[in-house]
């Protein structure tokens, strides 16, 4: 620990954002960034403690103590490499991670947790501009062939780490572009996808090679792949919406969030768009869901000038601090306000929505009722208000309650890969599913979760994998 008391004569200090009145006429990123020197004075800040609980909750188990280090003492090379040696990229968790790692730091006791995040995209972006990340090019090959089918945070990670293992790994996209929901699913006002396109390039220089446009179980069956590849790693992802059966489903200008994200994002990245365009600009929009899906679309929605925002949730709203059966070191479920809340938005809670009501066949709103939670014999149910029905006038709603599991029809279909009880494809220890030679990560296994959490899952899976080779 380079600075002992960096905690004590160091107060917090974060980037912040641009200004809403700038940021909300583009798709640039929110986020600013500090000077050098501001930047290894937030490293200091940190303890190096006999336990880190930082490393406990991060689901990478990133070496945090020892790169913030490095970066305190301007290490950039070795703060690069620790945070490399547990994560393929971070310079995308960096930026779109919710940072379990800071909510776990001891100093979050006292709501002063180190700038982790910010420190890990600060310390990859000097690194690249120092020349310090480059192509790692394995000096042998295996002789193996691996197929990753997904090109997402799970995919890439296991891609990567299968590649410098020495095995040939081949990338298969259903999209045009690598990325998966990093590329689509992830708005560009969080996350540039030059940052993407960067790491690409490295992956490709390396040896991996990407196939877009090329849907596995459609275009290319599996078993063609299994005759052609030693194995074959699914990391689809869960992709499957939670939808709402209710009446007016049906209505013109209802809509997944992702469908909406994935639009605008093409849009952004120069992409002509053949078919209907959901285009927000002058319109009433409302999101049904309160996670960071439906606070990316609402962010979206902004930035094309909607007349009026709002987003409902179903669960009461959080509060503002921890409560008592909700201690450190664990996950805070508090009220979170995102970059997009702050442009402009109508927060609503305890609402279930009833039917979608529309003239003409389009929309035109959407009944809803409160809702009150109680404990009945130690489960939680929902019970309705007397006398709350109203009507919430929207012309555009975007359904983001979530995801299900990843999509059956055709790849898993095909391979007739066993599900479990939530329907996802089913694995066992060694990542194997039913299948022999076929492996599952990221979402498609353990379901919808942070990106972190898939990066940790495709590295996991690459090193069964990678047994698997070596053992065959």
């Amino acid at each position: 620990m380079g600075n002992p008391k960096g905690f004590i004569e160091v107060v917090r200090k974060v980037s912040g954002n641009r200004p809403v009145n700038e940021r909300v006429d583009d798709y640039g990123e929110v986020e600013q960034v500090l000077n050098d020197q501001d930047r290894r004075d937030q490293a200091s800040r940190c303890m190096d403690c006999g336990i880190p609980f930082c490393h406990w909750a991060c689901p990478v188990g990133s070496k945090i103590p020892e790169w913030q280090d490095a970066l305190y003492k301007g290490d950039y090379a070795l703060a690069s490499k620790i945070l490399h040696s547990t994560n393929s990229f971070p310079e995308f968790t960096g930026r779109v991670c919710p940072a379990p790692c800071e909510k776990s730091c001891v100093l979050a006791i006292h709501d002063e947790a180190v700038t982790i995040r910010e420190n890990e995209a600060s310390t990859v972006e000097k690194a690249f501009d120092l020349g310090l990340i480059v192509p790692r090019i394995p000096k042998t090959r295996s002789g193996k062939k691996v197929a990753v089918i997904g090109s997402g945070p799970a995919g890439l990670s296991a891609a990567d780490c299968l590649n410098q293992a020495g095995h040939s790994v081949t990338v298969f996209e259903r999209d045009d572009a690598v990325g998966g929901l990093l590329r689509y699913g992830i708005p560009d006002f969080k996350l540039n996808k030059k940052v993407i396109d960067r790491r690409i390039r490295l992956f490709e220089t390396e040896g991996v090679v990407f196939k877009t446009n090329t849907s596995v179980g459609e275009q290319i069956s599996g078993k063609a792949l299994l005759k052609q590849f030693d194995a074959v790693v699914v990391a689809i992802g869960a992709m499957q919406p939670r939808d709402l059966a209710i009446e007016g489903r049906e209505l013109s200008g209802v809509h997944f969030a992702m469908e909406y994200l994935k639009q605008q994002n093409k849009v952004n990245r120069g992409v002509s768009f053949n078919g209907q365009r959901i285009d927000a600009k002058g319109k009433r929009v409302l999101v049904i869901g309160g996670g960071d899906t439906g606070s990316d679309c609402v962010g979206t929605a902004n930035r094309q000038k909607a007349a009026w925002v709002g987003q409902l949730e179903i669960l009461p709203q959080p509060p503002a601090k921890r409560r008592p059966g909700n201690p450190w070191p664990y996950w805070p479920n508090v009220l979170k306000t995102s970059s997009s809340h702050d442009e402009g938005c109508e927060r609503m809670w305890s609402l279930s929505t009833r039917r979608f009501i529309g003239e003409q066949g389009r929309v035109t709103g959407v009944e809803v009722v409160e809702v009150d939670w109680k404990q009945v014999d130690g489960q939680w149910k929902m019970e309705e208000r007397p006398d709350t029905l109203r009507v919430l006038e929207a012309d555009l709603v975007m359904l983001s309650m979530g995801f299900v599991h990843p999509v059956h029809e055709g790849l898993i279909t095909e391979l007739g890969l066993e599900l479990d009880g939530r329907g996802n494809v089913k694995i066992g220890a060694d990542y194997a599913t039913s299948r022999k030679g076929v492996f599952a990560a990221g979402d498609a296994a353990h379901g919808a979760s942070l990106v972190v959490t898939a990066i940790a899952k495709g590295r996991e899976a690459a090193a069964q994998v990678d047994a698997f080779l070596v053992k065959k």
